[in-house]
């Protein structure tokens, strides 16, 4: 199917699946439950679910194919949302204008920063990217361009947004917000009630996700191509291609330029659902974090980075808002004195701090699953596996368990 293995294929179609009926995954308990609290299929979750999941597809094809850690690629993200928010303000509130420029600019910036930071290797070429994007995260807080050039480029710490005295040449009445072609509107929702439960249906979700099965189809034939073999080499032993006269630059930067466009993607997409682009997405912080979610998830595997930015984005938006008086309603079963005594125990590791949580985690899965969660769910099948072939007998027939 598409020009793919059975295997990659049956792979996309459950990343698909899961991505088609992630409303009603996401709620699993009734709206007015106490474990209401963990549900997490409400509109702007799940598009970060999908967005960052982009975020992590396209920066595991640097880091899980070739290697190289790149501490920098959230400039490639906010670039791609101040590409976005322009053309907002230049054209109009259609999403198909800006996106392409977000691509095709961040491109642009990943093979200058590219070219220059893939001299070094190993922990120098980590210093540099990230040197480059905390450069580019401080030129765009103090709209430092826009100083020169007398105009506003990225309206510094304000953050850049639309208004009304906007040229937008090509806006139509009453339109207020980002769409496509005017068909539908990117905060379009629609409910539906089932009982206790309630599931939401947004259009922009859907949007994301297409774009993100597209994208992951596209990262499946990476992985499987002659170029992607060739970074798989880079990442084995780039010295001993050097020594046979293989020149591995070309391939290097090749990977960097599509990292980069994959995060300039996610970043139109941060503003495609929301109409506004800050300095904040460049942070050192935003580059950590998808490192994070692609070691957690699995380096150099498919699915794994998109594990990992929903695990991290789970925790982050569910987990956080878990405060004292949720716990104590949750322990209230108990006298108050023990109630008291093990809501200060689990208050450390929710709400404010939830990272205390996810670090253990972190800890806990570069500890005994390297492979990341990846890795987790191998070993899980591979024991079902054992003790399915343990319940059979040499002639085929099934054995009763002991």
């Amino acid at each position: 199917m598409f020009g793919l293995g059975k295997r990659d294929a049956t792979l996309l179609i459950i990343v698909a699946a899961l991505t088609l009926f992630a409303p009603f995954i996401l709620n699993p308990f009734p709206a007015g439950s106490g474990l209401a609290q963990f549900n997490a299929g409400y509109p702007d979750l799940m598009q970060r679910f999908v967005i960052f999941g982009i975020f992590a597809i396209g920066f595991n094809i640097l880091f899980g194919l070739t290697g190289y850690l790149s501490f920098g690629h959230a400039a490639f993200l906010g670039i791609g949302s101040y590409a976005v928010v322009w053309m907002y303000k230049l054209l109009d509130y259609n999403i198909i204008w800006g996106l392409p420029l977000a691509v095709i600019v961040s491109g642009i910036f990943a093979l200058a920063i590219g070219f220059i930071s893939l001299r070094r290797s190993g922990i120098y070429f980590s210093i540099l990217t990230l040197a480059f994007a905390q450069m580019m995260f401080a030129i765009s807080y103090s709209d430092l361009l826009g100083r020169f050039a007398g105009t506003t480029i990225t309206n510094g710490e304000t953050g850049l947004q639309v208004y009304t005295s906007d040229p937008q040449i090509l806006i139509s009445p009453g339109e207020t917000a980002p769409h496509l072609f005017g068909l539908v509107e990117m905060r379009s929702t629609f409910t539906l009630d089932a009982g206790a439960w309630s599931f939401d249906f947004n259009a922009g979700y859907y949007l994301c996700a297409v774009i993100m099965l597209m994208a992951f189809y596209l990262a499946i034939r990476i992985f499987r191509s002659p170029f992607g073999m060739m970074l798989r080499a880079v990442k084995s032993n780039q010295q001993r291609m050097n020594y046979t006269g293989l020149n591995t630059r070309p391939y290097t930067l090749a990977a960097f330029v599509i990292s980069g466009m994959y995060a300039g993607l996610a970043g139109g997409l941060m503003a495609a659902m929301d109409p506004l682009a800050g300095a904040e997405r460049m942070q050192w912080t935003a580059s950590g974090e998808v490192v994070l979610m692609t070691i957690l998830g699995g380096a150099g595997t498919l699915i794994g980075p998109v594990l990992g930015a929903g695990f991290i984005k789970y925790f982050e938006n569910i987990f956080s808002k878990i405060n004292d008086n949720v716990l104590h309603s949750w322990f209230a079963f108990l006298p108050d004195g023990i109630e008291d005594f093990v809501v200060t125990i689990v208050h450390p590791f929710v709400g404010k701090g939830w990272h205390l949580t996810l670090g253990l985690m972190f800890m806990a899965v570069v500890i005994f699953l390297p492979g990341g969660l990846v890795e987790g769910g191998q070993r899980i099948g591979r024991l079902f596996g054992r003790n399915k072939t343990s319940n059979t007998t040499p002639d085929g027939t099934k054995t009763p368990a002991e």
